[in-house]
């Protein structure tokens, strides 16, 4: 039996694929012993130092227990007693004030406790001593005890209105005259009023006197030579409650 001898180019085709399974398997071969792994990086070099141990705590504080104290307390007062008024009303008491004794009061002011003033044997209008007349001289046959150039206080300024009537002495339908006594200063005041003659109302009776020595100023009293003395004062004053008419009428 004769064989057929392989033609070149089967040849070749048969020796080209063995050739390239060849280079693929060397190419592997070499990539593979080419590949190296990465060497690991050195660290750096280590500090060495000395560690020291631990200071000890410190000694624990010890504080002084506090000591509550309470100072001493008063004991409490007894109870108060509870009072209630009774249903019964007393009504205000009245106050009558005693009648005060007048005093003597001299036209002309001077420095005795007569109710004239001279030197004569029996009364008279006159203040000389004896002589004839309703003069304030010493008189022609006097001891000089009068003088006759003496000149009384003299009002100058103030005065009591309507409108000044004591509101609870108003609505109480209250009137009434009150007498006071006051004195009149070297400089034109007034002070010391007292009254002397009650109105029975203690507000007629005060506002009085807080209205005078308030209000009332004086050209004072002076003597022979001029110079200003004081004096004393006695007037009245009427406190008159005028009621309207009913209408109508």
């Amino acid at each position: 039996m004769t064989l057929a001898r392989p033609d070149w180019r089967d040849r070749l085709r048969a020796a080209i694929p063995t050739g390239l399974i060849v280079g693929v398997m060397g190419y592997a071969l070499v990539v593979g012993l080419g590949f190296a792994p990465p060497l690991p990086t050195p660290s750096e070099a280590l500090d060495s130092f000395d560690v020291r141990p631990p200071a000890p705590p410190p000694p624990p504080r010890i504080q002084p227990k506090r000591v509550q104290t309470h100072r001493p307390r008063g004991a409490a007062a007894p109870p108060n007693l509870r009072s209630q008024a009774t249903e019964v009303v007393a009504p205000p008491p009245v106050v009558v004030l005693p009648p005060i004794s007048p005093v003597i009061a001299a036209p002309v002011a001077g420095t005795g406790a007569q109710a004239s003033q001279g030197a004569s044997d029996k009364p008279g209008p006159g203040t000389g001593a004896g002589g004839i007349g309703n003069g304030t001289g010493s008189g022609g046959a006097g001891d000089g005890d009068g003088y006759g150039d003496d000149t009384p206080p003299r009002r100058i300024r103030g005065r009591i209105k309507d409108s000044d009537y004591p509101r609870e002495a108003a609505e109480a339908g209250i009137s009434g005259s009150v007498t006071v006594r006051y004195f009149v200063n070297v400089d034109g005041r007034v002070s010391g009023c007292v009254v002397t003659r009650s109105s029975g109302n203690r507000a007629l009776d005060e506002t009085t006197c807080s209205l005078i020595e308030k209000r009332y100023r004086y050209d004072p009293s002076r003597d022979a030579d001029g110079r200003p003395v004081r004096s004393i004062i006695v007037v009245s004053q009427d406190w008159i409650l005028e009621r309207e008419p009913p209408e109508g009428r």
